[in-house]
This record gives structure tokens, sequence and C-alpha cells, in this order.
């Protein structure tokens, strides 16, 4: 069956489709073949618009004929569940072969009308039932029907008398224009801006002697008025009618045809089909891939959830767009390998200049472009939570790395210097260096040497503070020569061994001093035991003779209310004098222990809300944002409303140094020899060695490239800075402060730029990160002005920021492939989970890399811990090897944990 201009319609075709596929693309892209990838965007490859598609059921045969919305698809399957009247969830669609089998032998036989001209409903119903096998009385029957209004969900309630089919009518102008419930539409809001409709209608009509299939593509998308619910510029169009019989199942057909149109290589091919042969070639491509269910070993009617990660299209993509890509490909570049992979190129902030300083400047040229975005990017309401998060953490990490460094000095250094330090160091870094999201502080490792090097001073009775003073002058030298010498380019051969390792270590630091730190209020709160005569607010104990009525009737339950007791004897029982009576204090420890829980599981519980059934997804994303504010409110509002005197967060209240009698500059000799001024190189060259590594792993995990960094790194500009303000905190007797691993990450964690998703079941993409200066200035800048603001933070209990602490160690550990490895260790191999990375390398030999990390780990926690941590920095050399095969040649991603401070943990890498 072909119009008389139907010829002409595939005679033009073949000249002005090219440019039509080419010319189709909206203002937004949408799915492609391999999905909006950037190396598309990079070859100028045209993207095509997402495609919705409705599926209209005509419904009400041999009564009143009505079409009705029954399905909707835009990357997944939804249901129209009448009887619930709503929407079922999104879903893998699935088909039945016959179905499919049965489509194409009607659009076979039927009529395909590419680039037709239709502007309007009216005209598309013209074109499509000028048909030579159809009566005028057919045609007329047949135009009403296809002209009159579907019902949607909205309209089920409460709808008008549909029209008869016996007579044809015509519809008027306003029958064309979108009603209110398509424009107010929530799903409008969903999807992109350029996105296009294709709309299939199929039915049982009796009029129909035979089964009638016509497939449409526009050549110019138009809104055909209601037919679809969402008011969106349609470009495709199918029609699958037929007499009642139980052979042709048109409902299946239907959804054969909607599931067909939502494959992006389906889409792709059909876009650019240029006859009836290169429609019926699309559907055989998409035959041969098709995965058969036998039948018997399953339900049909279950469905089937969205996956988490969409696989890669990659080895879908059509002959002609690999041909382009390839084509696109300059000469001489590097070919993929045999799974489709690019050989590996290290990054412009990586490569050699062969210049002194050479890498620094070109840092500095690289980000003085970005410099005024970096300040007009933090203009978000995301950036405030950030600030409020960062900032609670930081102050935390300073007090309680204050609190160390005060004792392993001997009140030399302590938390104010711990504060001023972190506050002038983090601020100069956020506006100097090239990766401003790193967060400066005091670090376990730092902490460690610092130990050492004043048990070294008073060992051998020398001047600490002088004797620091050279140290630091000769680490800033020798990370100046590092500088110079592009020494940071080395990062490049830092491994996921090396990554890994120094994370789990620096995450276990947190994770010790937060339980450490929360163990430690049981000493100074001791835990009143029943044994106790103190224990609760009545004491057991009994009279040999009762001297009053009280005590005569306590003494019948063998109970004597404690706080009816004398002042001198409440204080000889153990108990705390309140005016007549006695008052005892309940368990501190404990209550601080459910503040510590509380603080710690509420954040948890908080950041998993994002990923939850539960609220809008506004609501979650809030929630999911400020998870550790949130958290921390409710301690402090728990703490206030029973009024227990749980131990709070004390800041220093005069700004002066914390040893006596020393000024704020440090004199360069002191009572030590001139020749320790030149000795002070040796211990200067492994705190070298520990700075590089500290700050250079913390960058590289920082820059890695699924955070998808737009702006660039700064590894040899991130070095210079740190060894500037080394200099300057030995000179003020500060503490050295490189870049701490789990506050960065979760800084990072906290501007994750997510993007609405576009389909229904379709996961919120992850954008990256909103790279900015100002949230990490704000932050050090709260915390150099929290040294006054002790009437206000005072009310804070230490247990709650206890529990942050432990929340920031136990995400930050639970982010690495480390920790998911180390848990297949514990898992019988039945029971583990179908990774890729799994069936690529051999079970024995991950068991031996997760065990060799282990063991390395032990071993560099013992020398911590020990006197032979001198030498801890040596030992973090050990790192930069792996016994495990390179995983880029693992064809795709093997293992993703559920990354908290990332987008997806890539195998890639």
């Amino acid at each position: 069956m072909k119009l008389p201009s139907q010829e002409e319609f595939e005679a033009s075709s073949a000249s002005e489709n090219v440019l039509t596929g080419e010319l189709d693309s909206g203002p937004c892209s949408g799915s492609s073949p391999d999905g909006p990838s950037d190396t598309d965007r990079e070859l100028g490859e045209p993207q095509d618009p997402l495609l919705f598609i409705q599926l209209n059921e005509l419904l009400g045969w041999p009564q009143v004929l009505q079409w009705r919305e029954t399905g909707r698809w835009v990357l997944f399957e939804e249901k129209l569940e009448l009887g619930a009247g709503r929407w079922s969830a999104p879903h893998v669609p699935t088909l039945a072969l016959p179905s499919l089998r049965k489509l194409r032998s009607l659009l076979a036989e039927g009529l395909v009308l590419l680039d037709c001209p239709a502007q309007s409903l009216q005209e598309l119903v013209e074109q499509v039932t000028r048909l030579e096998s159809l009566s005028p009385e057919l045609r007329g029957q047949l135009q009403a029907l296809l002209l009159q209004r579907p019902q949607d969900l909205s309209q089920l309630n409460g709808t008008r008398p549909c029209w008869g089919s016996s007579h044809p009518r015509e519809a008027p102008h306003d029958e064309e224009a979108p009603r209110k419930e398509q424009r107010w539409n929530p799903l409008r809001q969903k999807l992109p801006s350029g996105t296009e409709a294709g709309a299939v209608l199929a039915g049982e009509v009796g009029f129909l002697a035979q089964p009638l299939g016509v497939f449409v593509r526009l050549q110019n998308p138009v809104v055909l008025g209601p037919l679809t619910e969402v008011p969106l510029p349609s470009r495709f169009f199918c029609l699958l009618l037929g007499p009642p019989t139980l052979r042709w199942g048109y409902h299946e057909m239907g959804r054969a045809v909607a599931v067909l149109l939502s494959d992006p290589q389906f889409q792709w091919s059909v876009r650019r089909a240029s006859n009836l042969h290169d429609l019926l070639a699309a559907l055989d491509a998409f035959l041969e891939e098709v995965t058969v269910l036998p039948p018997g070993r399953w339900d049909p009617t279950a469905r089937i959830p969205p996956p988490k990660h969409l696989p890669s299209q990659h080895k879908r993509l059509p002959l002609q767009l690999r041909e382009a890509r390839g084509a696109s490909v300059q000469p001489g570049a590097p070919a993929e390998d045999r799974h489709g992979h690019w050989p590996y190129t290290p990054s412009p902030e990586l490569q050699r200049t062969g210049r002194l300083f050479g890498g620094l400047a070109q840092d500095v040229r690289r980000k003085a472009s970005w410099y005024t975005s970096d300040f007009l990017d933090a203009l978000h309401p995301q950036c405030f939570s950030a600030v409020l998060y960062i900032y609670l953490a930081t102050i935390t990490n300073a007090i309680t790395f204050g609190g160390l460094l005060g004792e392993a000095t001997d009140g030399a250094q302590g938390v104010l210097e711990s504060f001023l330090g972190t506050s002038a160091a983090g601020a100069a870094f956020c506006l100097m260096a090239g990766q401003p999201l790193t967060i400066l502080s005091s670090t376990g490792p730092v902490l460690v040497f610092e130990r050492l090097l004043f048990s070294f001073s008073r060992d051998y009775s020398l001047d600490y503070l002088p004797f620091r003073l050279w140290v630091g002058l000769w680490v800033a030298t020798f990370c100046l020569a590092l500088v110079a010498t592009e020494a940071s380019v080395l990062v490049r051969y830092f491994t996921r061994f090396t990554e890994e390792g120094f994370c789990a270590l620096i995450s276990l630091i947190f994770i010790y001093d937060a339980v450490g730190k929360m163990l430690s209020l049981t000493r100074a709160y001791p835990i009143q035991r029943p044994g106790s005569l103190a224990y609760g607010n009545e004491s057991r104990w009994t009279r040999t003779k009762p001297e009053d009525r009280d005590d005569s009737l306590s003494l019948d339950i063998g109970l004597v209310n404690a706080s009816l007791l004398p002042p001198p004897e409440c204080t000889r029982r153990g108990g705390h004098p309140r005016g007549p009576g006695c008052h005892t204090v309940p368990d501190i420890a404990f209550f601080s222990l459910l503040l510590f829980l509380t603080s710690f599981l509420f954040a948890m519980a908080l950041k998993h809300v994002k990923t939850s059934h539960f609220f809008p997804s506004v609501v979650r994303k809030v929630l999911s944002d400020f998870s550790s504010v949130l958290a921390i409110l409710l301690g402090c509002g728990l703490d206030a409303f029973l009024g227990l005197a749980t131990p709070k967060l004390m800041v220093p209240r005069e700004f002066k140094p914390t040893l006596p009698g020393r000024g704020w500059l440090v004199s360069p000799f002191g009572a030590n020899p001139w020749w320790l001024s030149v000795a002070a190189a040796l211990p200067a060259l492994l705190l070298s060695i520990l700075i590089f590594m500290d700050q250079q792993i913390t960058a590289v995990i920082l820059n890695r490239d699924e955070h998808r960094l737009r702006k660039g790194a700064g590894f040899h500009l991130d070095l210079f800075c740190v060894a500037v303000l080394l200099l300057l905190a030995s000179a003020l007797g500060l503490p050295w402060c490189v870049s701490t691993t789990v506050i960065s990450l979760a800084h990072m964690d906290s501007l994750r730029r997510e993007g609405r998703a576009c389909a229904p079941g379709e996961p919120p993409s992850f954008l990256g990160i909103r790279e900015q200066r100002l949230t990490g200035l704000v932050v050090f800048i709260l915390t150099g002005i929290s040294i006054f603001l002790a009437p206000v933070l005072k009310f804070i209990p230490m247990p709650v920021l206890y529990g942050i602490f432990l929340y920031m160690g136990v995400a930050a550990i639970s982010s690495v492939q480390f920790t998911k490895r180390v848990q297949l260790l514990l898992m019988p191999a039945k029971h583990q989970p179908d990774l890729l990375l799994l069936r690529h390398v051999p079970l024995s030999r991950i068991h031996l890399f997760t065990a060799i990390q282990l063991a390395c780990l032990g071993l560099l926690w013992i020398i911590k811990s020990t006197s032979a941590a001198i030498i801890f920095p040596l030992m973090e050399l050990l790192w930069l090897d792996e016994l495990m095969p390179e995983e880029r040649s693992i064809p795709e991603k093997g293992m993703e944990p559920e990354y908290s401070f990332r987008g997806s943990d890539s195998e890639d890498d």
C-alpha cells in the first residue's frame, strides 16, 4: 500500500536524509548510540535528541471506541495501572519474539513514510489514510477514529463521553492545542529541552478486514495536539490496527514498536533510514542482539528493575558510526587496544617541560584563566552546606590534633597554634593553590614526626622550637628543589596499590582517634556500676534503727532516697550537694557514648537518604547535603534538652602562645649550637619525603578522572605553596599543615553536582564537582575566628564531634576498593557478588594482592606506633608498586564500590 506521493518521499529521502539526520539534533543532546559522551562532542558528531514514546491503545470494541494511554517509555517502560490509578515503577521491558516477527511482517507489507512533511495532526491523518485499498467510507471512519482525543491518567476521573466512530469528524483548531494538563505535566520537568516524542497507536477495529501497519518519520518534528500526554514535538508516528482476531496481538506489537524506538541503536538507525529496507535492517539488527529467556524458568509478569549502571553501548555502535569515529581520529594518533580502550597518556599537568620551574609556570598559567570563575562558581546554596560541614570537621581535627600535639611536645605547641596554623595555611592555600578543594590541616604521619623530633630534642637537651625551625627551613628548601626539577611528575607512577593503602591508613587514623578519644571519657567520667553507693538517684543501704518516719518507710522497701541525705552525708557517699539535699551525677560516659553513636549513625543514615525511596528528590538531596550538620544539631539539641554536664568544645580564650614566655617569632638558634642548623638537614630529608608523599598522594586521589574535574590540577603549584607555608609555620612555631585526605574527600563529596534524572528509572547523572575557592577560604577564615567564638561553640558536645570524626573515617575507608576486597576474603566463593573483576582476574591472585596490602598496612601501623617511626617516611615508599595486572586491560568496570566521596570508582584508573 503506497500513496501516490510516497515515491517522491523515498526519492527525496536518499538525498535529504543525511542532512536531515545532522540537523535533527536539538539544542540539548539526548541519547545517542553510545550515549552523550565527551568523545562525541570532541569529534563534533551530532547528538540525537532524547525520545519520549507513548502507547495509545484503542479500547471499547464493539461498544464505544476510545483511545487510552497504556504505556510510556524514555529509557525504561512504565505501565498505566488502571485499578490503582497510577503509573507503575519504571522497569526493563520484556517482549515476546512472536510480536517482533509479526511487527516485521506487518511493516514489510504496510505503509512507511520517511521525512513526511505534515505540519499538524490533521495533515498527518490525511496522509496516513490516503490508501488505495480504503474506500471513502472506511477512510472517513479511520480519520474520525484517529482524530479522537486520547485519555491519559489525568483524565480518568470525570472524563467527557468519547466521540462516536461511525461518522467522520473534522477536528476544530483548538482541539489540537495542548491542554492545561499537558503543559503542567510533572514528567515535562524531568525531560531536557529538545526532547522529541514518538506516538504509537494500536488496537482492534471491526470495520477493517485486513491488518493495517503505518510507520511515519516526520521531516520536521511537530506537536500533534493532544496525541501525547506531554506536549512535545513528535518525530515518529506508528499505527497498528486490524480486525479482532486471536492471531494478531496489537497491544504487544505496539509495545514492540515503543521498545524499538526507546533503543538508542535502533533509534539512531531509523533516524537515518532512507527506505523500507533500512528500517527492516535496523529491526533485524535489534533481533540479533535480543536475549531469550526460556519459558517456564521465569514469570512473564515479573518486572525487572532498572540497573544501577547502564551497560556500555560501545560494542553496539552501528558500522556507519564506527567508520565516522575512525575517520575523525587524527593520523598518527594511538589506536585502541583489543578491548576498545585507548592507551594511557599522562595528563598535561604531569608532563615534563625540561625547564627549571617549567611545571610551576604552566600550572600558574593554566589556573590563572579560571581564577575569576573560582569565586563566581561558589554562588550556590550547596556551598553553604559544604562550609558548615567542613568547618565543623576542620575545627574538630584542629582540636584533636592540637591536643595530641600539646601532649607530644609537652606544651610547646597546643590548640591555639593548631587553630592559627590551620587557618592561616588553609586560607593562603585556597587563594594560591592549583587545587583549592584540598583541605590543609595537621595529619597523623606529620604528628608522628613531630613527636619523634621533640623526643630527640628532649633526650639531647636541645631547644626544640629553634631546632624545628631549621628542620622546616631545610624541608622548604628540599620541596622547592622538587618543584624546580618537576619531581611531581613522578606521581603518575602512583598506582591503586599506593592510593588505597595511603587512604586506608589515614582513614584508620581517623577512626582510631575518634574511638580513642571517646573511650578516654570513661577515665575522666568513671562509669557508675551497680555496686557503687552513688549508683543512680537511690542508694541501697540500710540503717540499724529508723530515725524518722521517712526512714521507716524507706526501710520497709530497703531503699533510701539519696536526694534527702544531708550535705555532709551526701559528700561522704559520693554525691554532690545541691541546696539542702543531695544530687548524684548520672553516667556522663554512657550518655556521651549515646551522643557519639547518635551523631555517627544519624549522619550515615541521612547521607544514604539520597538513594532511598522516601520523600521527593529535592528533600532527599537537601537531607543528604546537610547530613552532618543535621546530625550535629540533633546531638546538641539532645544534650541541651537533658542538660547533662557532657564535655563541651573548648577553644582558646586568649590570643597568645601556649608556651609561656615565648614570642610569636622563633629564635633561629636559642640555646642550640650553630652546627645543628646544618645537621637538621638529615631529619628534614625524611620529613620532605613524608610531606611529598602525604601531599601528592592526596592530590592524585582528588584529581582522579572519575571526579570529572574540568579546571585541571596543579601538582607543582600545590607543592610550591606547601613549601612556602611550611617555612612560615616553622618561623612562627605553628604546626606543619599538609593535605588531609579524609576531610578533602569529604569536601569534594559535599560539592558533588548531579543532573536531574532525564527519564523515569534513570539514576541522577554525576556531572562533576563544583570547583571553586570560596568554600575552603570561608572555612579557614571561620576557623581563625573560632578563637573568638568560644561563647557560641562551647555548647557543642565533644562526643558529637567525635561521632562526625568517625563518620568521615568510615565513609572514606568504605569508598576504596581495598575494603571490598577485604570482604571477599571472608566470603565463600558461592556468595561472592558477580563482579567483572572476578571474571578477569583469578581469585587467588586477588586474595594475594589484598593480603600484601593488609601486611603493608599493618607494618606501617606498627612502625607508626613504635620508636621506629623515624623510618615511617621511607616505609611509605613501599606502596609504589603493585602485583596485580594492569587494570586498564579489563574491558569494563570490574568492581564499583558505592563511593561516598566520588561518582564512580572506575577500574580504568
